[in-house]
């Protein structure tokens, strides 16, 4: 499980085949095989590290529903590391499990803050409301607006400044995981009916 603050801002250091590589620094500390690593908000496993990188494997269905296919060698990537049990917990649940990937309409300046409008396909945009959160490419971020084909997140200069969003543009792919609140309630009003077994005749036969 993860909060979806940002620890780190890594680099893609190589993607061959099942396994890619992120150079990175402050989350090397205390890390060991086997660790859990939010990367672009999707949850890897690390199988080897060294003095300033991780390896992990990653499966073609992770490259199929993310945007790490799409990186370049040296594009930036979010990091951050497994929750501990005590730790502050400053943004909200996040799995590291990707529902899909959207892509940057618009990015406008309001006060101090930028507003980021993203396109993404109707069955992410019904478990995204507004006030409500997402994490897009593993960042905590409130939604601002939702509508039938997109939706809205502000982000404050500090968010910016300590993410790869520094480096989005419109049309950049982000990786979008919804609330997993929202996703449980929406499964569990959209179950098939299940059968009547409490009637009358059982509560009596069995002493009710």
């Amino acid at each position: 499980m993860f909060t979806g603050i940002v620890e780190e801002v890594g680099r893609l250091k190589s993607l061959d085949g099942g396994r890619v590589e992120i150079s990175c620094a402050a989350i090397l500390a205390d890390m060991k095989i086997g660790d859990s690593i939010s990367t672009n908000g999707v949850c890897l496993t690390v199988v080897d590290f060294g003095e300033n990188f991780f390896a992990a494997d990653v499966m073609p269905e992770t490259l199929r529903k993310t945007s790490l296919a799409e990186l370049n060698r040296g594009g930036l990537v979010n990091l951050e590391r497994a929750l501990k049990v005590g730790d502050r917990f400053g943004g909200h649940i996040v799995s590291g499990h990707i529902d899909g990937v959207g892509k940057i309409l618009n990015i406008r300046a309001e006060g101090n803050a930028l507003v980021v409008d993203v396109a993404a396909e109707n069955f992410l945009l019904r478990h995204i409301a507004p006030k409500g959160s997402v994490a897009l490419d593993g960042i905590s971020l409130t939604v601002v607006d939702a509508g039938a084909e997109n939706f809205s997140v502000s982000m404050i200069p500090h968010t910016r400044a300590v993410t790869n969003f520094s480096g989005k543009r419109v049309g950049s792919p982000v990786n979008i995981e919804t609330d997993i609140l929202a996703k449980y309630v929406d499964r569990l009003l959209n179950l098939p009916a299940a059968p009547q077994t409490l009637t009358r005749e059982f509560l009596t036969a069995n002493g009710f």
